[in-house]
C-alpha cells in the first residue's frame, strides 16, 4: 500500500500518498489469533464523486499496453536498485506505487509532470496513460476471476483506490473524472483540520480491510496533521496456492547462509518436479507457478547479490525468462514471512522526482492553483510463503508424458540471499519484487 500527503507550499495543504501491498503464498489457516486494540473514536467520511462511472472496457492499443508494462518494469527495478544497498529484507509492490502515483500524475503539469513521467517511466501523454492502467487492473482482475478446470478460483488479487480530502476544499471535477473514469476512485470527505488523529484511524482502517488485515497502521501517528488536505491510497491484496504444493512432511531444518558469512537454521520444503529453470551467467533462475498458471514466482540465485544487484535491468529479466526451459529440478526453498515498511519521499526525489516535494511543485491540475506539494511518500507491504497448495493442485505435481526413468534433476537449492518477484506471465507486469537477506527460523 501506497500513501502520500500532499502539503501547501506556504505551510499549509499536504498531500499524502498511501501504499499497501499484500501477498501470501497458499497461506491457508494460518492467520494469527485477533488481538483486541483500543483505538480512537473515527470519523465517518462523506463522498465527491464524480458522474462518471468507470470505464469497464477501456480501448487501449497494443503499443500503449506494452509501453505501460514496460515503463512499470523499468520503474520497478530502478527503485530495486536505489534501495538495494539497505542491509535487510526487501519487499514492495511496484505496481501499487505505480498506480497511485500515476493518479498523482493527473494532476501535476509542467516540469513536475514531465520528472514524474521520467522517474516513473510513463508517457509524457496522459491521455495514454490513465487508460492503459484502467486496462492492466481490468486485466489483473479477470485473472484471479477465471476458474481453473476444477472449477476453483486461481488466486485472490484485489486493487482498491481511494482519495481523502479536505471537507469544502476545491479539486478540479477533471482530476476527478480522470480518476473515476480510470481508477474507479471517489473523493471521500475527511474533516483534517479538526479530526486529524479520528481521520488517521479512518484510513487506516480502510487500508486494513482491503487487505484481509494484513496491512494495519499504515499512516503512523503524527503524519496527518492538521495542514493536511489530500491523502491518496492504493491498496493491493494477493494470496495464492503453488501449482504444485510443497509436501509438509519434506520440510526440515537446514542451514541458510547469511552475507556476513554466519548461518542460520531456517525451514526449507523441498520438492521434485519438471520446472522452468535456466543456467545464466553469474546467476540462476527458477520460476514457480501458482494455481492457474496465471502467475508465477520467478527467484533469482545470483553468485554475487552485490554485483547482481547493480547491473539487474529490464534486459536482464526479459533475456532470463527467455532463457528458462523445462527441466527436472529438485528444489530447496526457506519459508519466510515479514512486514516492511518503505519511506519512499528522499528515494524517489533521488530518482529525479524532486519538484514535487519542493515549493516548485505544479499539481494545480488537481486544486486548480498551485498550492499543493507531496509533504511524504510510505509503503508498506507483507509477504508469506509456505508450502500450502489446493488439493487439485498438489494432484497436477504428478509428472505426466514420461515413458522412461526421469534424469538427474537440477539442484536448485535456496540456501542464501536471493531475490523473487512475483508476475502476471501474459503481460509481464510486476506485482511483488522482494529479496530475503535472512529468513525466518526454524520453528
Amino acid at each position: 500500500m501506497l500513501k502520500y500527503s500532499l502539503q501547501s507550499r506556504f505551510g499549509a495543504p499536504l498531500l499524502s500518498l498511501l501504499l499497501a501491498g499484500s501477498f501470501g503464498a497458499a497461506l491457508v489457516g494460518c492467520e494469527d489469533a485477533a488481538q483486541e486494540d483500543t483505538k480512537p473514536e473515527q470519523t465517518e467520511p462523506g463522498e465527491v464523486r464524480s458522474d462518471e462511472q468507470r470505464v469497464a472496457n477501456p480501448d487501449v492499443s497494443e503499443s500503449a499496453r506494452q509501453a505501460l508494462v514496460a515503463g512499470n518494469t523499468d520503474f520497478a527495478l530502478d527503485l530495486y536498485r536505489e534501495i538495494a544497498a539497505q542491509d535487510a529484507n526487501l519487499f514492495y509492490s511496484p505496481f501499487s506505487i505505480s498506480e497511485a502515483l500515476a493518479m498523482t500524475y493527473a494532476g501535476a503539469r509542467g516540469e513536475t509532470a514531465a520528472q514524474m513521467a521520467a522517474t516513473l517511466h510513463l508517457n509524457a501523454d496522459q491521455a495514454m496513460v490513465h487508460p492503459a492502467f484502467n486496462w492492466l487492473d481490468a486485466h489483473l482482475m479477470n485473472l484471479g476471476e477465471t476458474p481453473t478446470n476444477e472449477g476453483s478460483h486461481p488466486f485472490e488479487l484485489a486493487v482498491a483506490n481511494s482519495i481523502w480530502g479536505q471537507a469544502g476544499y476545491q479539486f478540479e471535477a477533471d482530476f476527478l473524472d480522470t480518476l473515476a473514469l480510470n481508477y474507479g476512485a471517489g473523493l471521500n470527505t475527511m474533516d483534517f483540520i479538526e479530526a486529524p488523529e479520528a481521520s488517521r484511524q479512518t484510513i487506516n482502517q480502510w487500508v486494513e480491510d482491503k487487505t484481509k488485515e494484513r496491512i494495519k497502521d499504515l499512516i503512523p501517528e503524527g503524519a496527518i496533521t492538521q495542514d493536511t488536505r489530500m491523502v491518496l491510497t492504493n491498496a493491493i491484496y494477493f494470496k495464492a496456492s503453488w501449482l504444485y504444493a510443497f509436501e509438509e512432511s519434506m520440510t526440515a531444518a537446514g542451514d541458510f547462509n547469511k552475507l556476513d558469512g554466519s548461518t542460520l537454521s531456517v525451514d526449507l520444503m523441498q520438492q521434485t518436479n519438471y520446472l522452468s529453470y535456466a543456467q545464466m551467467d553469474g546467476f540462476e533462475a527458477l520460476e514457480l507457478p501458482y494455481d492457474g498458471g496465471d502467475v508465477s514466482m520467478l527467484i533469482l540465485l545470483p553468485e554475487d547479490l552485490a554485483a547482481f544487484e547493480q547491473g539487474l535491468d529490464s534486459a536482464t529479466l526479459s533475456a532470463t525468462i527467455e532463457a528458462l526451459e523445462n527441466t527436472y529440478t529438485k528444489i530447496t526453498l526457506p519459508k519466510f514471512e515479514y512486514t516492511l515498511d518503505l519511506p519512499l519521499a528522499q528515494t524517489l526525489q533521488d530518482m529525479g522526482m524532486t519538484d514535487a516535494f519542493s515549493s516548485s511543485a505544479d499539481l494545480s491540475g488537481i486544486t486548480g492553483t498551485r498550492d499543493l506539494v507531496i509533504s511524504d511518500v510510505v509503503h508498506k507491504a507483507f509477504v508469506a510463503v509456505d508450502e500450502e497448495g489446493t488439493e487439485a493442485a498438489a494432484a497436477t505435481a504428478v509428472i505426466g508424458g514420461a515413458t522412461s526413468v526421469p534424469p538427474e534433476p537440477v539442484d536448485f537449492r535456496v540456501d542464501k540471499p536471493f531475490i523473487f518477484m512475483i508476475r502476471a506471465n501474459q503481460t509481464g507486469s510486476l506485482l511483488f519484487v522482494g529479496r530475503v537477506l535472512e529468513p525466518n527460523a526454524a520453528e
